[in-house]
């Protein structure tokens, strides 16, 4: 085989080890480059500093009756942040959420919870969130100023607040973003 027929079977060789190395090189350049691109993401809505006296201002207009006021709005997030007081309230039914995690902070009064056992008589009132009478075979635990709680998802409870007066701060932890509220529709021109 003459020099000139070598020199080409080398070449012809090394072409595929070649186009490897350039294409594994381009790779490695766009990987880098795309990385040196990636920014922080940035915040999706304002920071909420609550004072103490907002907060207690807060907790006096909800009162006397049943009421929850939202610290957030939860459209796009997997979290809800409400200020909830309960007054004197025993008929609401035991629940149980199949994608969502509860955390109350008790901020003033008592309460008294059923947590765990089984959700009697369950019924979906939405995708994923079951109500019945009563919980049977759960554990009764009194909470008071201070005290914090964690609900797990699938954990049937129930809180009564007879004859008291409850405010608790709820976080609300989903499996998923909730869904962004419907546009409210233009008003109607007038006749």
């Amino acid at each position: 085989m003459s020099k000139r027929n070598a020199s080409v079977r080398e070449t012809r060789i090394a072409s595929p080890l070649l186009q490897l190395m350039v294409v594994a090189g381009f790779l490695t350049t766009s990987a880098m480059t795309v990385s040196a691109q990636r920014k922080p993401s940035e915040a999706t809505r304002p920071v909420v500093v609550m004072s103490a006296q907002s907060l207690d201002d807060l907790k006096q207009k909800l009162k006397p009756g049943n009421k929850t006021e939202d610290l957030i709005d939860s459209a796009g997030m997997e979290l809800r942040v409400a200020v909830q007081h309960e007054n004197n309230k025993t008929g609401a039914a035991a629940e149980l959420h199949d994608a969502s995690d509860d955390v109350y902070y008790v901020l003033e009064g008592t309460a008294t919870l059923t947590l765990g056992g089984t959700l009697d008589s369950p019924k979906e009132v939405e995708p994923g969130e079951w109500r019945g009478p009563k919980i049977i075979g759960g554990q009764k635990v009194e909470i008071a100023k201070g005290d914090v709680v964690i609900v797990p998802r699938g954990t049937p409870h129930h809180r009564s607040t007879a004859n008291q007066d409850f405010t608790m701060l709820l976080i609300k932890v989903w499996e998923d973003p909730r869904p962004a509220a419907p546009a409210a529709a233009p008003p109607k021109p007038a006749p």
